[in-house]
């Protein structure tokens, strides 16, 4: 319908007579099938055709998703931001309220961020992991220890596993590993259905500190050797900072032995701080990326 109204009815007609023949159009739409077609409506239809133009992209994604779905994405500016928004609702079957999540939370950013971030383009990170993490629905304020970030996650399982992403399972707390007759905790294991991977998860109330790297690798490679079953890939980490030191973490090359670094964080600004927060994330990725291959 938006398509034949652009192509066959308006061609590049002014703006001002434009309107009018919509107006007009949408009259005696209404009259004859109701009031769905409304010039609201129609405009929503045109700029849908506009936004839309390839068949294949979007037949599969209409036998799945609602008009409402769609209408959603309208206001997105991003067209792989669009796209991206309406996979995940396909791929989750998510309803109108938990997509308007999806974006309000900035969800492409914050993947897009960690791909930025994946400098060695590990198979396995891509489009599986966000930066940062909202954990806002912990309830955590002020002051609290890494047991309180634990427990209350472990209380929000639900939650947390919906903000991690697709395809995560949890699978126990505080692993046990024995090494050397040490004993060591892992705080979180995962087990992510698509990658067939086992997902180490650490939590770290302040900010990210090299030695993280060491400690994590050493559980990564206990995993693999005594977890691991037949059929699996090699276990990946996800280490959960308050704060991320960037060039540190850039510079140790987490994403080639697995490793993702993140941010989380408890509280989230009012919608337009955050927007401008995660922005500027994004740019900063971006930027810094493009300064390593020019020294490169």
């Amino acid at each position: 319908m938006g398509k034949r109204i652009n192509d066959e009815i308006l061609r590049n007609k002014r703006a001002e007579y434009a309107k009018q023949i919509v107006s007009t159009l949408s009259t005696q739409l209404k009259s004859q099938y109701g009031r769905n077609f409304e010039i609201r409506n129609l405009r929503r239809m045109m700029q849908f055709a506009e936004q839309f133009t390839k068949l294949e992209t979007i037949l599969p994604l209409s036998q799945q998703l609602s008009w409402s779905h769609f209408v959603e994405l309208l206001p997105l500016k991003n067209q792989d931001a669009k796209l991206f928004y309406a996979q995940v609702a396909v791929n989750q079957a998510l309803g109108i309220r938990d997509l308007r999540k999806q974006i309000s939370t900035k969800t492409f950013e914050r993947i897009g961020i960690a791909n930025i971030q994946n400098t060695s383009n590990h198979p396995a990170i891509n489009d599986n992991f966000k930066n940062p993490y909202f954990l806002d629905f912990l309830g955590l304020r002020n002051t609290y220890m890494e047991k309180d970030l634990e427990e209350a996650i472990l209380r929000e399982l639900e939650a947390f596993i919906l903000e991690l992403g697709k395809g995560f399972a949890f699978i126990e707390r505080q692993k046990r590993m024995i090494i050397d007759g040490e004993d060591f905790h892992l705080d979180l294991l995962f087990y992510h259905r698509n990658l067939k991977r086992l997902v180490a998860v650490e939590l770290k109330l302040g900010k990210f500190e090299a030695q993280h790297k060491g400690q994590m690798e050493l559980y990564l490679k206990w995993l693999d050797k005594y977890e691991k079953q037949e059929g699996e890939q090699s276990p990946i980490g996800l280490i959960l900072c308050a704060e991320s030191k960037r060039e540190q973490v850039e510079l140790l090359e987490m994403h080639k032995d697995g490793i993702v670094v993140a941010e989380y964080w408890t509280e989230l600004p009012p919608k337009k701080e955050l927007e401008k927060k995660i922005r500027h994330l994004f740019i900063e990725a971006k930027e810094r990326i493009e300064r390593k291959k020019v020294l490169e």
